[in-house]
């Protein structure tokens, strides 16, 4: 039997040492066999998640269907109305509205307020997907319609079913979240490839050159996948990008969807 039958018969240890691999040592308890902090929940509680979601999809569906093709604008909630990324996000919520599209949001306060209340005061339309927390995050003021979502995953889906573009102002977890996962749906092309505007250049800069020296030679992403970013601080610049990507690629026109009275529906925009 020569060395290559002998290390297939061996032990996952021998083959470790043959190879010169050390393994990790791990603690003596870890012997035991495998426990997990929760075993699965009763089909009743899992049949109720899954109705509960349910609902708030169709919810989502039957709310959002005429709110006209979108861009999404992502961003903190903690921003305050003199703050500088409020006053750009206010800027460029008017200028998306200026060139014929409804401006959606997480509904909140912050960059999400500023960017509705910039189409509003231009008479465009702005609507809202507003997330239920524990420290009750209230829909801002400045919204023609909102819809309240308790899970995140179902939000998400919303803020992202009738968008045509992104733009991601400044903000923490829960915006680079929801950025990531629009870069990564159009990376794998789960979805079409939608602008990506990323406006607050000292912001996204630093970001930028981390997966540009980092990541790229690193292999985890392609070169594509950063160039697929438009950085700029420009409202109108930003909204005629994403007009023109929209328009011409998506065929986005204006139209005006007629509400079925059999489905009992209603447009949400005053005539």
């Amino acid at each position: 039997m020569d060395r290559t039958e002998n290390l297939e018969s061996a032990t996952t240890a021998d083959k470790a040492a043959a190879a010169d691999i050390r393994l990790p040592a791990f603690p003596a308890y870890s012997a035991r066999p495998l426990r997990f902090l929760q075993g699965p929940q009763s089909r009743w509680r899992e049949l109720l998640l899954l109705m509960r979601a349910f609902r708030e999809m169709l919810n989502g569906f039957r709310h959002l269907h005429f709110a006209g093709p979108c861009i999404t604008v992502f961003g903190s909630a903690r921003f305050p109305e003199h703050h500088r990324y409020y006053k750009l996000a206010r800027e460029i919520g008017a200028a998306i509205a200026h060139e014929g599209f409804t401006v959606m949001t997480g509904g909140g306060p912050g960059i999400m307020e500023a960017a509705n209340r910039g189409a509003k005061e231009v008479g465009g339309h702005s609507v809202g997907c507003n997330i239920k927390l524990p420290m009750e995050q209230r829909p801002n003021p400045w919204l023609d319609q909102f819809v309240d979502f308790r899970f995140f995953f179902v939000r998400k889906l919303m803020l992202a079913k009738y968008s045509y573009g992104f733009v991601a102002l400044p903000g923490g977890y829960g915006t680079l979240d929801e950025l990531f996962e629009i870069a990564t749906l159009v990376q794998t092309r789960k979805v079409e490839s939608f602008p990506i505007v990323l406006a607050g250049v000292d912001y996204w800069k630093p970001m930028l050159d981390y997966l540009r020296d980092v990541m790229i030679p690193e292999g985890t992403i392609a070169a594509e996948d950063v160039d697929r970013f438009f950085l700029s601080d420009d409202p109108v610049e930003i909204a005629a990008h994403v007009s023109r990507i929209a328009k011409s690629e998506f065929g986005v026109r204006e139209v005006q969807p007629k509400p079925r009275w059999w489905l009992f529906e209603r447009s949400p925009w005053p005539r």
